[in-house]
């Protein structure tokens, strides 16, 4: 029970501490667009069941894969997407991280 509330909790803090880190100057905007880019989660609502939390999102949902991260990675090279890409693929990470500690720790 307690990967899913850790999981959540560094969906929040993640993008605070990289836009505290590497957005300075306008971190709280950083961190608010950042927040916003949660919303590749609506993909979840494809799947049945809509949540099942053993289940891996990468690879599994469509805003979840290898083509996407790959369009995500490209918006990062152009400036007035560089913190929206940034912060999918800081989505995609801290899912892949709960992919491993749901296989490696059994929490």
């Amino acid at each position: 029970m307690l990967r899913p509330i850790i999981h959540i909790v560094l969906h929040f803090a993640a993008p605070g501490l990289v836009a505290g880190l590497f957005f300075r100057p306008r971190w709280r905007r950083a961190w608010l667009l950042m927040l916003a880019t949660m919303l590749i989660d609506l993909d979840h609502l494809l799947a049945v069941p809509v949540f099942d939390p053993n289940r891996c999102s990468l690879g599994f949902h469509p805003l979840h894969g290898w083509v996407a991260a790959l369009g995500y990675l490209a918006l990062t090279i152009w400036p007035a997407g560089r913190v929206v890409g940034a912060g999918l693929l800081l989505h995609l990470g801290l899912d892949g991280l709960d992919c491993l500690l749901m296989r490696g720790l059994g929490w």
